[in-house]
């Protein structure tokens, strides 16, 4: 519990530094990437789901900058949050790093275009994303097996 705790204070760190600066530090992102492997022993993930998880973690995103790049000819999003999804990835596991990821989506999709109809910006103002990624894994912690399970059932595969 207090390995989350610490994890949880990391995470409500990045969240009001990236909403005030709109940068995600380092220090926290990729220095917790060794602490956390350091730490998956005292964890309920296994080491190959926290490696798994800094792989999907940092590989789902760039993907996802490289390809609105190509499309688009402009950045989606920026390397912090590469690095913080990686983070997040090693102490909740690749399970979490997608359910994280949805849930970040959907919610930093429904904040995002009620504050741009609400302030009358465009659509290319800037929304950080790091607080909502933030969120998504401490529902994960909270609420993630939870749902996960329902939703293997509900879809009719085998619960992981």
């Amino acid at each position: 519990a207090m390995i989350y705790f610490l994890f949880g204070c990391a995470l409500i760190v990045i969240t009001f530094v990236d909403i005030d600066f709109q940068v995600i530090p380092d220090i926290i992102s990729l220095g917790g990437i060794p602490v956390g492997l350091f730490l998956v022993y005292w964890l309920p993930v296994s080491y190959k789901d926290a490696i798994i998880g800094i792989v999907l973690g940092a590989g789902i995103p760039i993907a996802v900058i490289y390809t609105y790049l190509f499309l688009t000819k402009k950045q989606a999003m920026g390397g912090g949050d590469v690095k913080l999804l990686g983070m997040i990835g090693v102490f909740i596991g690749w399970k979490g790093v997608l359910f994280t990821l949805f849930t970040a989506s959907v919610i930093g999709s429904v904040v995002g275009i009620t504050w741009l109809v609400i302030t009358h910006k465009n659509s290319q103002s800037p929304i950080p994303f790091g607080p909502f990624l933030s969120i998504g894994a401490i529902a994960y912690l909270f609420w993630g097996s939870i749902v996960l399970d329902w939703y293997m059932r509900f879809m009719g595969f085998p619960v992981l």
